[in-house]
């Protein structure tokens, strides 16, 4: 069975972030990836300098229309990340609307891209967007913790918080939600940063039931760029190859993710020298030389069933 993605994000020429962090890894997975690219610069916006193209709403209408002329418009995932302009999202909004349309088992993987850190990085007329048009949309959603509590208008300061806000994201649509990262405290400590998920399951009977999990994830003192894209990624891969099984599919996604980043941080060191930080060319993933953990990842981050 051919499996086939439409990943609408961030493109670089140069490193991995958006299209360019997600695209590999699901090809290397067996899945077919059609790729619109939200944007084209040269290289990530951490380097000194960048320049390219952002790509309009009719730019995206355009490219949607030729794809539907050859009646090659269907598709088994659709997967969204960064996005900076509203008519553009709302053009975005309206293909998956279509795609899902013409096939009800399509699964939409959204990266509601915000901010991070209580600091908004997109307009901040994207937020009603996203809440009103895209999150009803969803089946699986992977906010970090400030995009959770912009969606829900709740803010998170304990587990019980963020167990809510997942609840009330469920009670917004997509059945898997995802807290990408959390400021909470990790019992393991300072070392780990905290993960949450949450997955509804309709059983055979036709009742529901919830799995919730935590993952404590080892913290790396460097800026990685695309880290949330492969997440988003490896999460579409994994719950298709364990769709009724969170906690496999997170340990699966959270491990290559930490192949990724030691063999990027291995890399990054020797390039800077001894005692130098490196710098962004040299922290980009190293995507092709993980392609092994990719296919087939050691689980060395666990999941605790809550």
């Amino acid at each position: 069975m051919e499996h086939r993605v439409l990943s609408i994000q961030s493109h670089v020429v140069r490193g991995y972030v958006g299209n360019k962090s997600a695209t590999f890894p699901l090809q290397v997975l067996g899945f077919e990836v059609d790729s619109i690219n939200s944007v084209q610069f040269s290289n990530h916006t951490g380097y000194a300098h960048w320049k390219g193209q952002v790509l309009t709403a009719e730019e995206l209408n355009v490219l949607y229309e030729g794809i539907k002329l050859n009646e090659v418009n269907r598709y088994d995932f659709i997967l969204t990340g960064y996005s900076r302009d509203m008519s553009f999202l709302e053009t975005v909004v309206d293909i998956i609307q279509e795609l899902k349309a013409a096939n009800p088992n399509l699964t939409y993987v959204c990266d509601p891209v915000m901010g991070d850190q209580n600091a908004m990085y997109v307009p901040e007329n994207l937020l009603p967007v996203y809440r009103d048009k895209v999150v009803p949309l969803a089946d699986i959603l992977t906010p970090n913790q400030f995009e959770a509590e912009l969606l829900t208008g709740r803010k998170i300061r304990t587990e019980k918080d963020a167990i809510e806000v997942m609840d009330l994201l469920h009670q917004m649509g997509p059945k898997t939600v995802v807290l990408t990262s959390t400021e909470l405290p990790s019992k393991q400590g300072d070392q780990f940063l905290v993960a949450l998920g949450s997955q509804k399951i309709v059983k055979a009977d036709g009742t529901n039931t919830c799995q919730k999990i935590r993952i404590n994830i080892p913290k790396v003192d460097a800026v990685f760029v695309g880290t949330g894209d492969l997440f988003a990624a490896m999460l579409l891969a994994w719950t298709h190859e364990h769709p009724k099984d969170l906690k496999a599919a997170c340990e699966k996604t959270v491990s290559v993710m930490h192949h990724v980043i030691m063999r990027t941080m291995t890399y990054a060191k020797e390039a800077a020298g001894p005692g130098k930080r490196p710098s962004p060319a040299q922290l980009e993933l190293r995507m092709v030389q993980s392609k092994a953990d990719i296919e087939n990842p050691v689980i060395v981050v666990e999941a605790e069933v809550l």
